[in-house]
């Protein structure tokens, strides 16, 4: 059985694709490149909204909703796994949540993840616009690399990652908004979730400056040592994944070493109720 998976960068958005064709053609090339599995960026599908303290309604929808179900067709009809995301309302209680959202190539969903970190500052008022999830991350196990979901900011509390790899995933993906200037630490901090996960990790960032936000700096992939094996800022960009990698990374120094749940599960459990000691 073939160990190396093929993924896209999809380095785009499509909020100005109201029919989805754009987004069709981004997936054509990318299956035609031979990927598998192609992630988008965070949010793809909406404006860049929490530019402003302003929320806007049709920024959300509940679940299974418009831009759900572009999502959901795009992927079924090209044949491709896909991570995109949306901003999902909840039925009862009208909670927003920043929602990443796995298809396979039938377009069936196999995972779904809410944001947990939420910035508050110029140009990502998130807080403004969507809760904090209120759930750990998942791992998608259904597909043929067992795969775990974070977004954007989420990556600089690393424990979600950590947590991920030892439920047994083998690549963390992280769609995410970012600023140029910070790229360089944002590029450090996906290279130490990596080691310290022994598990790939893929980042697909929004390609422009919008509403006045200076977003931009690359997509890209790191393997289970740290290495970045691909960086791009192209529309479609692929690389390829090796699950031998992963199981070599976690045979070495520090992937073998245990996660000790239960010890930071009684230190977190101490500052949840409120105690240090």
């Amino acid at each position: 059985m073939d160990e190396r998976v093929a993924v896209a960068l999809i380095t785009d958005v499509f909020f100005d694709d109201p029919d989805g064709a754009r987004l069709r053609r981004r997936l054509t090339e990318a299956r035609r490149l031979g990927a598998e599995l192609a992630v988008l960026p965070e949010l793809p599908l909406n404006p860049w909204s929490p530019a402003t303290k302003e929320a806007v309604e049709g920024d959300a929808e509940p679940p299974g909703g418009p831009r759900q179900a572009r999502l959901q067709a795009a992927a079924r009809e090209v044949g491709i796994a896909l991570l995109g995301g949306a901003i999902v309302r909840q039925p009862s209680g009208g909670e927003r949540h920043n929602t990443a959202l796995l298809y396979d190539a039938a377009g069936t969903l196999l995972a779904s993840y809410r944001k947990l970190h939420l910035p508050a500052e110029e140009g990502y008022w998130e807080t403004c616009h969507y809760q904090p999830g209120d759930a750990p991350p998942p791992v998608a196990d259904g597909w043929r690399m067992p795969l775990g979901l974070q977004i954007c900011s989420d990556v600089n509390r690393p424990q979600g990652c950590q947590l991920l790899a030892a439920q047994g995933a083998e690549a963390i993906l992280a769609p995410r908004c970012t600023p140029a200037a910070s790229y360089e630490r944002w590029r450090l901090v996906l290279r130490a979730d990596a080691v310290t996960s022994a598990a790939y990790v893929v980042s697909v960032n929004r390609p422009r400056p919008e509403l006045g936000v200076p977003i931009g700096g690359a997509s890209l992939v790191v393997d289970p040592s740290g290495e970045v094996i691909i960086e791009s800022s192209e529309p479609v960009a692929v690389a390829t994944l090796d699950r031998a990698a992963v199981r070599r990374a976690r045979a070495d120094y520090p992937g073998y070493l245990p996660s000790r749940a239960e010890v930071y599960a009684a230190g977190w459990q101490r500052l949840a109720s409120g105690t240090s000691t």
